[in-house]
Protein backbone atom coordinates (compact mmCIF):
# COMPACT_ATOMS: atom_id res chain seq x y z
CA UNK A 1 0.00 0.00 0.00
CA UNK A 2 1.35 3.72 -0.72
CA UNK A 3 2.07 6.22 1.72
CA UNK A 4 0.04 9.62 0.64
CA UNK A 5 2.00 12.39 0.97
CA UNK A 6 0.39 16.33 1.35
CA UNK A 7 2.36 18.77 -0.09
CA UNK A 8 1.55 22.70 0.46
CA UNK A 9 3.63 25.17 -1.34
CA UNK A 10 2.41 28.69 -2.87
CA UNK A 11 4.77 27.95 -6.35
CA UNK A 12 2.85 25.78 -8.55
CA UNK A 13 6.38 24.92 -10.24
CA UNK A 14 7.91 23.82 -6.92
CA UNK A 15 4.35 21.57 -5.85
CA UNK A 16 4.75 19.85 -9.57
CA UNK A 17 8.66 19.41 -9.38
CA UNK A 18 8.04 17.53 -5.72
CA UNK A 19 5.01 15.96 -6.88
CA UNK A 20 6.42 14.16 -10.05
CA UNK A 21 9.16 12.71 -8.66
CA UNK A 22 7.56 11.73 -5.48
CA UNK A 23 4.80 10.13 -7.84
CA UNK A 24 7.34 8.41 -10.03
CA UNK A 25 8.64 6.57 -6.76
CA UNK A 26 5.18 4.79 -5.82
CA UNK A 27 3.64 7.88 -3.69
CA UNK A 28 0.09 9.20 -3.37
CA UNK A 29 0.31 12.83 -3.47
CA UNK A 30 -1.91 15.87 -3.15
CA UNK A 31 -0.92 19.59 -3.36
CA UNK A 32 -2.04 22.71 -1.83
CA UNK A 33 -1.52 26.28 -2.22
CA UNK A 34 -1.46 27.37 1.01
CA UNK A 35 -0.97 25.77 4.39
CA UNK A 36 -4.68 26.11 5.45
CA UNK A 37 -6.26 23.63 1.99
CA UNK A 38 -4.12 21.92 3.55
CA UNK A 39 -4.74 21.70 7.28
CA UNK A 40 -8.08 21.38 6.23
CA UNK A 41 -7.83 18.15 4.59
CA UNK A 42 -5.47 16.52 7.09
CA UNK A 43 -7.98 17.27 10.12
CA UNK A 44 -10.55 15.20 7.77
CA UNK A 45 -8.15 12.83 6.27
CA UNK A 46 -4.58 12.47 7.59
CA UNK A 47 -1.64 12.02 4.98
CA UNK A 48 1.09 9.73 6.03
CA UNK A 49 3.84 12.49 5.40
CA UNK A 50 3.28 16.54 5.34
CA UNK A 51 5.26 18.59 3.11
CA UNK A 52 5.65 22.38 4.00
CA UNK A 53 6.22 25.79 2.31
CA UNK A 54 7.44 28.38 5.64
CA UNK A 55 6.23 31.13 3.47
CA UNK A 56 2.62 30.93 2.29
CA UNK A 57 -0.54 33.24 1.82
CA UNK A 58 -2.41 32.80 4.68
CA UNK A 59 -1.26 30.76 8.17
CA UNK A 60 2.73 29.99 7.46
CA UNK A 61 4.45 26.60 7.67
CA UNK A 62 5.94 27.19 10.91
CA UNK A 63 2.67 27.47 12.35
CA UNK A 64 0.45 24.57 10.18
CA UNK A 65 3.74 22.89 11.53
CA UNK A 66 3.20 23.17 14.94
CA UNK A 67 -0.26 22.83 14.65
CA UNK A 68 -0.42 19.18 13.04
CA UNK A 69 2.18 17.93 15.31
CA UNK A 70 -0.14 19.33 18.20
CA UNK A 71 -2.31 15.99 17.57
CA UNK A 72 -0.28 13.96 14.85
CA UNK A 73 3.07 12.09 14.74
CA UNK A 74 2.95 12.23 11.16
CA UNK A 75 6.59 13.04 9.78
CA UNK A 76 6.86 16.66 8.47
CA UNK A 77 9.49 18.10 6.06
CA UNK A 78 9.93 22.02 5.80
CA UNK A 79 10.69 23.06 2.54
CA UNK A 80 12.03 26.76 2.33
CA UNK A 81 14.24 29.51 0.70
CA UNK A 82 14.70 30.94 4.45
CA UNK A 83 17.91 29.13 4.65
CA UNK A 84 19.77 30.75 8.35
CA UNK A 85 20.47 28.68 11.05
CA UNK A 86 17.44 30.30 13.11
CA UNK A 87 14.81 29.36 10.44
CA UNK A 88 16.34 25.73 10.72
CA UNK A 89 16.33 25.44 14.35
CA UNK A 90 12.84 27.13 14.41
CA UNK A 91 11.49 24.60 11.77
CA UNK A 92 12.83 21.73 14.06
CA UNK A 93 12.13 23.02 17.39
CA UNK A 94 8.10 23.42 15.83
CA UNK A 95 8.04 19.74 15.13
CA UNK A 96 9.30 19.57 11.67
CA UNK A 97 11.99 16.55 11.52
CA UNK A 98 13.35 17.62 8.87
CA UNK A 99 14.22 21.39 6.65
CA UNK A 100 15.60 21.59 3.13
CA UNK A 101 16.57 24.63 1.83
CA UNK A 102 15.31 25.90 -1.46
CA UNK A 103 16.44 25.50 -3.92
CA UNK A 104 17.23 21.89 -3.30
CA UNK A 105 18.12 18.18 -5.34
CA UNK A 106 14.44 16.74 -6.19
CA UNK A 107 16.41 13.64 -5.36
CA UNK A 108 17.55 13.95 -2.20
CA UNK A 109 14.04 15.06 -0.78
CA UNK A 110 13.10 11.79 -1.97
CA UNK A 111 16.15 10.32 -0.59
CA UNK A 112 14.75 12.57 2.83
CA UNK A 113 10.86 11.29 2.20
CA UNK A 114 12.23 7.12 2.23
CA UNK A 115 14.73 7.90 5.26
CA UNK A 116 11.63 9.43 7.49
CA UNK A 117 9.57 7.30 6.30
CA UNK A 118 12.31 3.75 7.52
CA UNK A 119 12.74 5.60 10.86
CA UNK A 120 8.84 5.53 11.56
CA UNK A 121 8.65 2.20 10.60
CA UNK A 122 11.59 1.53 12.81
CA UNK A 123 10.48 3.14 15.78
CA UNK A 124 6.76 1.61 15.51
CA UNK A 125 9.11 -2.52 15.55
CA UNK A 126 10.38 -0.75 18.64
CA UNK A 127 7.39 0.31 20.76
CA UNK A 128 5.91 -3.26 19.50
Amino acid sequence: MSKTIYIADDEKNIRDLISGFLTSDGFDIKTFENGDNLLAEFIQKPSDMVILDVMMEGTDGLTICSLIRQKHNVPIIIVSARDSELDRITGITLGSDDYLVKPFSPIELVARVKALFLESKIDLIRVN
